[in-house]
């Protein structure tokens, strides 16, 4: 029951409508919002909210699905989807039992098979598999059944309703309602004609599924039949006229015969869903735990939150939150224009079992509480935590509160009452606990509002003295907040405590809501009384009531906040010392980049007037030579001055000189490297094996380059191993043969034409797929320079997503359609940097 109490102390189902938001699926939002019981087949979570883990192994699973989850959806293009997934729980009952679903009811079923599956495909087919393992582990589990599906979509429209090629007695039958609906059509349309002025207006209408015509109430003698129904006013009868009533007699014959044979087919429908019933429910649970794990990726994404690490209870510093803020408050900033939310650090040491925040009242020792008890709650169910990295806490078995009033009439109690009933309630939770784990230390977080409040200060401070003393011996963490002075003194007293306090800014009378570690806070009473201009003779005296010695204490503790805010400051002025220094680093790494660029330039203009002289010298022997051709052969001479222009050329080019660069580069893991081949700057992944080839990304890509084909980011060449460096050259040898040999890709005109290894065809696609396959298409084109990509005429959409998807892609330069001749709008040629 205390549990309970925490959660709703703590505003726990706040926060899971907050991530009901985030959920795609119905059951998805229904197990956080939890409007009625989780019910899927024996699968039945009767709690208030979201169900919390009761181990560790629960929790770490949960945490695995939410980093995978992240993962997918910040690195596909447009994350998991769950289109077509729909919430069929109740049908499968009602199909197990022998009822009869509607139309509806199962095409919702084909849908999510659809959906289902497309799922199942988007993980399976992500690239970096080693990044995943637990959600593709789920859905190796999910049975989709095509043949089901396609039955489905066979049978029912996507309306719900049965079509004419579910079977043929209904085609025929239909095939007759239709003829026998164009005679009775006819015949009434005669009517209207023949009897116009009778006629209120003409229309053919429907009166108890019987074909009717208004007619004027005066006149219904001018058209006999049987009145079916009168209009609000009276004026108009819809009557039935005799020379159809038969017809609409056979009309309803076939009418049910349609409904029974319609009743039929979705019963053989019905009976095949019923016979795969736990396939299906396991299904919706799949889906719905990958739904909840993408729920919290993205909430945990919209926080900017980081994944929780789980330390032991033993260890140095088994607490260290830094910059932790509450989520509430953060959605209450961001849609609720709230106020800005001031972060928190939380840094608990060893051997430390107990912490006392103090300060005044309104300074945010509350929202500290609840905001440490949200973050533990949070990492239990899986969720990243919105704090800076490292987020460092122990997985705690219970997080059990006692915050805020607890006053009750009706039962006589006072807040001193309450609060005592709800710490009782905790202290017998947390022995239960121990019992459970045969240990004498319950791996609890206990959060306590304004311990000892309500009574004699005297008694009450003594009363919290003892309890903080009792939770030090059995809970594994207790954070208190209090008045009482007597509890600052315990840390002198006892390792196992701990002092904080919230910041209060006595010349603006306003909390800061900063948490401050190792310091006792003051009340500040007769400081803020003061400032609000009470007479300061009352402040003397009650400083007389006080003591001397409370004043020397609060003179100690103001010094040491002093202390605490020069060396936060100091610390502040280091930190933008630091910015500095690293913003001059980066103006000088950029102007020295320009250096480079200019130098380039510079380089390249040099080659252009260089090129231009031999161009010019070219011409004049070319004269030369023209004018020997005319007169006695001495084209000797002229061959003389050719091949010393072309010394000269070789002499001055910058382009023809480039200095030899030794090779001295040898790439590790995270090191950043260029592939000149692609022109493209990736990370390396893994280092060189024993055939010199290793792994790189760059972008969502990966792939295996050989290490002769990259660079350092400076130009430097890596040295090849002896073994690598005879694969190269045999490499070089065998591309010249085939150049030489079988030039099979190059006509005698010089274009590229089409082969097997240069094209790829996704006709009949859907757009999503087809992007998948022409990002593996393109990788493994490389070396061509080109890729045909067939994807068809039709509408145009898979040729508008597949451009979209060429404009942005790293290794693609243009691209564009194919001629007539080689498939005209249909095709598209990438041409490959």
């Amino acid at each position: 029951m205390i549990q309970s109490e925490t959660l709703e102390l703590l505003e726990w189902p706040r926060l899971c409508q907050h991530l009901a938001t985030f959920t795609a699926t119905k059951l998805g939002a229904i197990l956080l919002h939890n409007s009625r019981t989780f019910n899927i087949g024996d699968r039945q979570d009767a709690t208030n909210y979201l169900p919390i883990p009761s181990t560790k192994a629960e929790t770490i699973q949960l945490l695995a699905e939410t980093k995978e989850a992240y993962i997918l959806e910040t690195r596909l293009l447009q994350g998991l989807s769950f289109d077509g997934i729909e919430d069929f729980g109740d049908s499968l009952e009602r199909a197990e039992l022998g009822g009869i679903l509607s139309g509806g009811e199962i095409l919702a079923i084909a849908t999510t098979l659809a959906g289902a599956r497309k799922l199942r495909r988007t993980i399976d087919n992500y690239e970096s598999e080693y990044e995943l393992s637990v959600l593709p582990e789920l859905v190796a589990e999910l049975r989709t059944y095509p043949e089901l599906e396609q039955e489905i979509h066979r049978c029912i429209d996507d309306r719900g309703d049965v079509t004419d090629r579910a079977s043929p007695k209904l085609a025929g039958i239909r095939e007759k309602m239709h003829h026998l609906r164009d005679r009775i059509d006819g015949i009434l349309r005669g009517i209207l004609q023949r009897k116009a002025s009778a006629i209120q207006q003409p229309i053919i209408t429907q009166r108890s599924d019987r074909f009717v015509i208004p007619v004027k109430a005066p006149q219904k003698d001018a058209v006999p039949g049987i009145v079916h129904d009168t209009s609000t006013t009276g004026s108009t009868l819809y009557i039935e006229p005799n020379g159809v009533v038969n017809l609409n007699n056979q009309m309803r014959q076939l009418q049910r015969q349609v409904q029974r044979e319609e009743e039929a087919i979705r019963q053989a429908l019905t009976e095949q869903v019923a016979e795969v019933k736990e396939d299906l429910e396991q299904l919706l649970i799949i889906a719905t735990t990958i739904d909840l794990a993408t729920a919290r990726a993205r909430y945990s994404l919209w926080l900017g939150a980081n994944p929780p690490q789980f330390t032991e209870p033993d260890s140095d510093r088994p607490v260290n939150i830094r910059q932790l803020r509450h989520p509430l408050l953060v959605w209450q900033q961001q849609y609720e224009e709230g106020n800005d939310v001031v972060p928190i650090d939380v840094t608990v040491k060893s051997p430390v079992k107990v912490v006392a925040i103090t300060g005044p009242n309104t300074g945010g020792k509350t929202v500290t509480l609840k905001t440490l008890g949200l973050a533990a709650l949070m990492a239990k169910i899986g969720l990243f935590i919105p704090a800076n990295e490292p987020v460092e806490l122990p997985w705690f078995e219970q997080i059990l509160a006692d915050i805020g009033d607890e006053q009750s009439l009706e039962q006589s109690l006072s807040t001193f009452s309450g609060h005592v009933r709800r710490i009782i309630r905790i202290l017998e939770a947390i022995d239960e606990d121990e019992n459970q784990e045969n240990s004498d230390l319950s791996s609890t977080l206990v959060l306590l509002d304004e311990i000892g409040a309500g009574t004699d200060p005297t008694e009450g401070s003594a009363l919290a003295t003892s309890i903080l003393q009792y939770l030090a011996d059995h809970a594994l963490l207790t954070v208190a907040t209090t008045h009482f002075g007597e509890l600052k003194a315990l840390k002198y007293d006892d390792e196992r405590f701990e002092n904080a306090s919230v910041e209060f800014d006595i010349n603006s009378l306003q909390p800061t809501y900063r948490l401050l570690w190792g310091i006792p806070g003051r009340s500040n009473a007769m400081t803020i009384a003061g400032k609000l201009g009470l007479k300061q003779e009352i402040i003397y005296r009650a400083q007389d009531y006080v003591g001397g010695n409370s004043e020397d204490v609060n003179q100690v503790i103001a010094g040491l906040e002093a202390q605490r805010q020069q060396q936060e400051t100091k610390a502040k002025e280091a930190s933008e010392l630091l910015q500095e220094t690293e913003s001059l680093h980066r103006e000088v790494a950029r102007k020295a980049a320009a250096l480079k660029d200019r130098e380039r330039d510079l380089q390249l203009s040099q080659e252009v007037a260089v090129q231009e002289k031999i161009a010019e010298a070219k011409a004049e022997i070319a004269a030369v030579i023209r004018n020997l051709q005319q007169g006695p052969l001495t084209a000797r001479n002229a061959q003389k001055a050719t091949e010393a222009i072309n010394e000269i050329s070789e002499k001055y080019l910058p382009s023809r000189t480039v200095p030899v660069k030794k090779p001295n580069f040898m790439p590790k893991e995270g090191d950043r490297i260029r592939i000149p081949k692609i022109g493209q700057t990736a990370e390396v992944l893994s280092a060189p094996n024993e055939n010199d080839e290793l792994t790189v990304k760059f972008g969502i890509m990966k792939m295996t380059v050989s290490l002769a084909e990259v660079e350092s980011l400076d130009g430097e060449k890596a040295e090849l191993s002896k073994k690598s460096k005879n694969v190269e050259a045999q490499k070089s040898k065998k591309s010249e043969s085939k150049s030489k040999e079988t030039p099979a890709e190059i006509t005698s005109s010089g274009l590229a034409v089409r082969t097997s290894q240069n094209s790829i065809d996704i006709r009949g696609s859907r757009v999503a797929d087809a992007q998948i396959e022409v990002d593996r298409a393109l990788s493994r084109a490389i070396e061509y320079g080109l890729l045909w990509i067939i994807h068809g005429k039709g509408t145009g959409k898979l040729r508008q997503g597949i451009h979209e998807f060429l404009q942005d892609h790293p290794l693609v330069e243009r691209y564009e359609l194919a001629p007539r001749n080689d498939g005209g709008s249909g095709v598209t040629i990438a041409h490959l940097v």
